[in-house]
C-alpha cells in the first residue's frame, strides 16, 4: 500500500483538496491513518447492510472511492444483491475497478462516474451507503440530495451515513479537534502534513452538527434515525425509510 506523503513537502498549499490520481494512489493509507476506527466502521456498515439489503435489490455506495467498502460487503451479502458504486472522480473509480476485477465479485456490479449534486438517481435500492461523502456536498444541495435518496429507497430500506461533525460548544469542539489531530500524529503524520491538509480541506469539507444531520435526515423523508458510531467529531447514522 503506497504511503500517503501528499503534504510532506515544504511547498505551500496552492489549491483545494482534490481526489485526483495522486490522491487515489495513496487513498487507502490516507483514510486508514486519518479516520478513527475506519475498519471497525466498515465492519459495522456490513453488519447493518446484511439486515437491510434484500434479495434482488441494489446497494448503492455513494462516494465509493477506491472500493474498500464494496469489497467488504461482497463477503457478507448474498450474490443476488447488485452493487452500484458512484463517485465523481474517475481516478478513484479506476482504483476501485482494479481492485474489484482482481477479486472477481460473485455478483453484478457497476461503477458509475457521476456528480451526486447533479445527476444521481436510485433504482430498486434497499441500502445506500455514504461514508464521509455528504460533507463534501455544498450546503445548498445537501437537503435535496438526501430527499432524492429517501425517495429512491425502497420501503424498509436504510441509509448508512458517516460524517465528520462539529460540536455546538466551541470548547468541546476544540477538544474534539485536538484529539483527532493527536490520533493523526500517532499514525505518523507530521505537524506540517496535518496543517497543510487542513488548509487544503478548509473550503471543501463542510461539517455540520450531529443534530443538524439528524434534522436533515428526518426532514428529507426518513421515518427514524439514530447514531451507530461516535468518536469525538465523527458520527455514524442509520436512517430508515
Amino acid at each position: 500500500m503506497p504511503r500517503d506523503r501528499l503534504f510532506s513537502t515544504g511547498k505551500p498549499v496552492k489549491r483545494d483538496f482534490v481526489f485526483d490520481k495522486s490522491t487515489a494512489r495513496v487513498f487507502d493509507d490516507m483514510i486508514s491513518r486519518s479516520v478513527p476506527f475506519y475498519h471497525e466502521i466498515q465492519r459495522m456498515v456490513c453488519e447493518m447492510s446484511v439486515e437491510c439489503a434484500h434479495s434482488g435489490t441494489n446497494l448503492y455506495d455513494l462516494g465509493c472511492a477506491t472500493g474498500n467498502t464494496l469489497l467488504q460487503l461482497d463477503a457478507v451479502l448474498e450474490p443476488t444483491i447488485r452493487f452500484v458504486g458512484v463517485d465523481n472522480s474517475a481516478d478513484m473509480l479506476a482504483e476501485a475497478e482494479s481492485k474489484l476485477s482482481k477479486v472477481g465479485l460473485a455478483r453484478q456490479y457497476e461503477l458509475r462516474l457521476a456528480d451526486l449534486q447533479k445527476d444521481m438517481t436510485l433504482e430498486n435500492a434497499s441500502v445506500v451507503i455514504m461514508l464521509l461523502t455528504l460533507q463534501f456536498v455544498r450546503p445548498p444541495r445537501r437537503s435535496r440530495l438526501l430527499q432524492r435518496i429517501a425517495h429512491g429507497l425502497n420501503d424498509g430500506g436504510c441509509l448508512l451515513l458517516v460524517e465528520k461533525v462539529v460540536a455546538a460548544d466551541p470548547v468541546i469542539n476544540r477538544l474534539f479537534i485536538h484529539n483527532h489531530l493527536a490520533m493523526k500524529k500517532r499514525n505518523g503524520y507530521s505537524r506540517m502534513e496535518i496543517a497543510k491538509k487542513r488548509e487544503a480541506l478548509e473550503n471543501v469539507l463542510i461539517p455540520y452538527r450531529a443534530s443538524e444531520n439528524r434534522d436533515e435526515l428526518l426532514e428529507a423523508g426518513f421515518r427514524s434515525c439514530d447514531e451507530f458510531f461516535r468518536w469525538y467529531g465523527f458520527v455514524g447514522f442509520i436512517a430508515l425509510k
